[in-house]
């Protein structure tokens, strides 16, 4: 049966669908990943800079760094964000698992909290109720917008991040038993974020390379993507140019694009939510579309959705 919530979520921008808060603060084990996400990479980067000064990066390390961050990324922008969220494509019951796992390593929390702070944010996007906004509720001076960003970039981890934790806004995920299974195991996923650097790094060189492997492409890597999904939140609503009409202030960051397997074209994205395309005009790097086109071109995915050029040239700022 038709979940209602994703009917909400259309091509040409997302209805207003109501706050259902359903928790009153963010829980302490919210609070606590969020500690962890925040200032456990910054130490692990100071911990290869100090202790392993220039002897512990390695080609080894290099790769694996690469390799789980493009994963981790994509198992989200490709993932939890296009797929989960927007349902921007379909694909099979193993592909499912597979994008839910790889997001999960990136260490931003559950699936089903993550989906439901998404839709969340696209439904009061830049309103009071958003989770992550720099404006809602923020006076225009110079404190404000600053403040604003913190808290958008950071200080929603311990304020607003995981309130919506029930089925008004992800009723498809919470009816889900593969997703349920996942979540429900998602400590699993985070050691094993760390612990398939730590023994292919051992493999190669003892417990020593072992570590170093971990602090690279373990701490360093979730360091690098969280900062880079965290940018997304704030500087892509404050800085950057508007392509499209949208109900809010989100905007296009060309520079971001990279880092964020093109999650940054975030206008075109909040003018068509349910598109699996985001780099939607000419020279915008997204490298998640290109990998669904490459999906796609396999048979792993299907029915994938993007606007059309009269549908953009319809919303397109003149």
């Amino acid at each position: 049966m038709k979940d209602p919530t994703l009917s909400k979520l259309r091509l040409e921008g997302d209805e207003n669908v109501g706050v259902a808060t359903v928790r009153s603060r963010t829980s302490f084990l919210s609070q606590l990943a969020g500690i962890v996400a925040v200032f456990g990479p910054p130490f692990g980067i100071l911990s290869a800079m100090g202790v392993l000064w220039g002897v512990a990066f390695s080609w080894v390390d290099l790769t694996l760094l690469l390799i789980l961050y493009v994963l981790s990324g994509l198992g989200i922008t490709l993932g939890w964000h296009r797929y989960f969220t927007h349902r921007s494509f379909e694909t099979s019951r193993v592909m499912e698992a597979v994008l839910a796992v790889l997001g999960s390593i990136a260490m931003q929390g559950p699936l089903t909290q993550w989906v439901t702070d998404h839709r969340k944010h696209h439904a009061l996007s830049d309103r009071e109720g958003d989770p992550h906004s720099p404006h809602a509720g923020r006076d225009p001076s110079v404190w404000g917008k600053t403040a604003g960003l913190v808290h958008a970039h950071v200080g929603w981890l311990f304020t607003t991040k995981g309130l919506e934790r029930g089925p008004h806004y992800a009723r498809d995920l919470y009816s889900d038993r593969l997703i349920v299974w996942i979540d429900r195991l998602y400590l699993i996923w985070v050691v094993l974020s760390f612990g398939i650097p730590f023994a292919i790094g051992f493999v190669f060189g003892g417990p020593r390379s072992g570590f170093q492997a971990m602090i690279w492409a373990g701490l360093v890597r979730i360091f690098a993507f969280q900062h880079a999904t965290f940018a997304i939140n704030s500087i892509c609503h404050a800085f950057g140019k508007r392509a499209y009409r949208s109900r809010d202030e989100s905007r296009n960051v060309w520079l971001l694009a990279p880092l964020s397997f093109g999650e940054s074209w975030h206008n075109n994205h909040h003018a068509f939510p349910s598109s699996a395309r985001h780099g939607l005009d000419r020279f915008q790097l997204d490298f998640a579309w290109f990998t669904i086109r490459g999906l796609e071109f396999f048979g792993l995915v299907w029915n994938v959705k993007h606007p059309t050029s009269a549908q953009r040239e319809r919303r397109r700022v003149t």
